[in-house]
């Protein structure tokens, strides 16, 4: 069976009472042009783990023997997380925006490469509504660490710390992450705007 428009939303519940709601048959709740839009991105990032550089993740450092080899600071999860709001916004990658072979991004703080993202994606009309991410690694355990990471990529997100989800895990010694050899993180976001 096929709907037009009408039909579509004339059958919308209101979500917070699940109740439908009243509109005429032919008649909209709201012109097209008013409806709220929400995009969805996915984003993830591996990292090599050496000898001689930072574990940085969420823009908290990791006490640990190794780090993330990357162009930046390595920080797959705030990596992950730009490259999730990129892809909402059909933008390419991070690698798009801040190439590895370009010079000025060596060593760049992740999290002013997301503050950048998020400011691309208010200009774009879109705001953050919530973001929720892994990361993956063997080891060091992340546990006591994800309430600071939480808060840096809430702060540069401009939401609440509540609307950011982090979990940590292990590769249960599979893979390049559970042999120790990587760092890994996915990350998903949901935007708003008005159409």
């Amino acid at each position: 069976m096929v709907f037009g428009l009408g039909s579509l939303f004339s059958a919308l519940l209101d979500h917070s009472t699940g109740t439908r709601l009243k509109t005429k048959s032919n008649q909209r709740p709201k012109t097209e042009d008013q409806i709220s839009m929400f995009r969805i991105g996915i984003g993830n990032d591996t990292h090599r783990l050496v000898e001689g550089k930072p574990l940085i993740l969420g823009g908290v450092r990791i006490p640990f023997e190794r780090g993330a080899e990357g162009h930046s600071d390595g920080d797959a999860l705030t990596h992950a997380l730009a490259d999730a709001i990129l892809g909402a916004l059909c933008e390419g990658d991070l690698g798009v925006h801040f190439p590895d072979h370009d010079p000025q991004w060596k060593d760049a703080d992740s999290l002013q490469l997301l503050a950048r993202v998020c400011w691309l994606a208010r200009e774009r009309g879109f705001n953050i509504v919530n973001v929720d991410a892994n990361v993956f690694l063997e080891r060091p355990k992340l546990r006591e660490h994800v309430g600071a990471m939480r808060d840096n990529l809430a702060k540069v997100l401009e939401v609440d710390a509540g609307y950011v989800s982090i979990k940590a895990k292990t590769g249960e010694g599979l893979d390049a992450v559970g042999r120790g050899e990587a760092v890994s993180a996915q990350a998903m976001v949901l935007l708003s705007g008005e159409k």
